[in-house]
């Protein structure tokens, strides 16, 4: 069973960008409303997707180096990586539908 993991600047490289599977990066902070609303979303997406993705989240005020690398200026940024590459990002809390649609592109 796919868990949401919590990844760190210096975690990122290892469980992002050398995974094998794509990963779904929820960049937040934990003071943030929009990130707080999509997060039981974030959640649900773990159960609906079991093994085929990996679903990482990094807190941005704890490691500013990532969110710094790839350009982070609003939260939440969801970032879609496959074998170690960015491929898609979508910026705020949007519809469970639409980050769907974003992941089964690259599956």
């Amino acid at each position: 069973m796919n868990l949401l993991i919590q990844v760190t600047d210096s975690s990122f490289g290892i469980e992002v960008l050398k995974s094998d599977k794509i990963v779904l990066v929820n960049f937040w902070a934990p003071w943030c409303g929009p990130c707080r609303m999509i997060s039981p979303i974030i959640e649900e997406l773990c159960n609906d997707y079991n093994d085929k993705i990996k679903i990482a989240k990094i807190n941005t005020d704890e490691n500013p180096k990532i969110a710094s690398e790839y350009g982070i200026r609003s939260i939440p940024t969801l970032m879609v990586f496959k074998h170690g590459q960015r491929v898609d990002t979508v910026i705020g809390a949007v519809p469970k539908s639409t980050l769907i649609s974003t992941l089964d592109k690259y599956i």
